[in-house]
């Protein structure tokens, strides 16, 4: 059993971690609701830490959604950059000896070079809210590097399942689905953004067990957390479809269709998989299905 701090504990992923290690048996300190921008404050962030007493300090707390960092791109650099530094800064002063798993994403990759996409690919980020992860996995780095800290910077592609905000693509297509259903709608009217991009998607169930397989690793590096396989809306669609037993119809927006679009995104997970043993284990067909049947409950 370990103790562990969890910054962003009331965000998606946060709250699937929280449940993750307290049905593993550590006992979790969350940092408080709303306390995000606080962490930006070292001297907020020091009086976490050292109140908590960590053995792991799982650090999710970001701006994190890549259209809204178009919209403020300074604000976004700002908060990531300084919660993460923050963060970082507190454990190497009050503990020097927890490991700090630093949430990334594979966003910092930018357009692959090559597909899968390994953790030796060059950094080329292509909005700001991944140059912000990439420069957090910089600080991440540096304070393994100059300080001697255990910090594992983990950089999760897209994931997804019941709770998230319909922002993301997935929780977008099955809150349309469950409106659509419940309004007795068959085929039923899904509106999406680009509809050929292809994106790497993992349940976030399988992923929070990806960050405590590498607090539990606890060694320095870089990682991907990433199914290995990619999907475009049309196919997640089409899937919901057949999850939900309608049929769609599916219009694009071109509102919806962002500038400087990376076709493909998909990450080669096997360096985690060789150090940890994880891999994901949650069919595409039960986060969608469980995805919906949330947004109908909800």
């Amino acid at each position: 059993m370990a103790r562990v701090l969890i910054t962003g504990a009331t965000g998606f992923a946060g709250r699937h971690l929280v449940a993750a290690c307290e049905a593993g048996g550590d006992e979790v300190v969350a940092a408080p609701p709303g306390s995000s921008a606080d962490l930006r404050d070292p001297a907020v962030a020091r009086g976490l830490v050292a109140s908590a007493r960590p053995d792991v300090v799982y650090h999710l707390a970001a701006r994190a959604h890549v259209g809204q960092s178009w919209e403020d791109p300074i604000g976004t650099l700002n908060d990531n950059l300084a919660m993460t530094a923050a963060v970082l800064e507190a454990v190497r002063s009050d503990a020097p000896d927890a490991v700090v798993i630093s949430v990334g994403s594979g966003e910092e990759y930018g357009p692959p070079e090559t597909v899968p996409t390994t953790e030796a690919h060059p950094l080329r980020p292509q909005n700001p809210y991944a140059v912000s992860k990439a420069s957090a996995g910089l600080l991440a780095r540096f304070y393994a590097d100059g300080h001697g800290l255990r910090v594992v910077h983990a950089r999760a592609f897209n994931h997804a399942g019941p709770g998230q905000e319909p922002i993301y693509a997935i929780a977008s297509f099955a809150r349309q689905f469950a409106a659509a259903l419940d309004a007795g709608d068959d085929p039923v009217v899904i509106v999406t953004g680009s509809p050929d991009t292809r994106r790497d998607f993992t349940d976030v169930r399988d992923v929070v067990q990806a960050y405590r397989a590498l607090a539990a690793r606890g060694e320095p590096g870089v990682f991907n957390v990433c199914s290995g396989v990619t999907r475009s809306a049309r196919e997640l669609l089409a899937a919901l479809a057949e999850v939900a037993g309608v049929a769609v119809e599916h219009r694009v927006d071109p509102a919806k269709v962002r500038a400087h679009e990376v076709f493909e995104i998909r990450g080669a997970n096997d360096a985690l998989q060789a150090a940890t043993g994880w891999a994901p284990v949650i069919p595409l067909e039960t986060t969608l299905r469980d995805t919906l049947a949330w947004w109908r409950a909800t």
